[in-house]
């Protein structure tokens, strides 16, 4: 299995509905693609600003693949991002995952 997490930052005041944003955009793109195992959204108010990781969990590579296309190492945007966006990591790190 295989883990893929990206980090961004919103205003502390649009945080929640960044949230509702992700789950009807990248949360719901992930649960729709073969091979996904599941997505978490984290977030946090740090120095005024509301920091966010995503997690999802994949099947393999090939999976992940499936949603991001060929470069999976390139976030996926979606056109209001950059409403809510102030800072943004334009790659995502995947790591492999084994059970403890």
């Amino acid at each position: 299995m295989v883990a893929r997490i990206w980090r961004g930052a919103t205003a502390v005041d649009d945080a929640q509905e960044y949230v509702r944003y992700l789950r009807r955009t990248s949360i719901k793109a992930y649960a729709e693609t073969p091979g996904n195992r599941g997505a978490w959204i984290f977030w946090r108010e740090v120095d005024g600003r509301a920091e966010f990781l995503t997690l999802s969990l994949w099947a393999s590579a090939q999976a992940i693949a499936g949603f991001a296309g060929p470069d999976i190492d390139r976030a996926v945007f979606y056109p209001e991002d950059n409403r809510y966006l102030i800072e943004r990591v334009l790659t995502v790190a995947h790591y492999e995952v084994e059970q403890a």
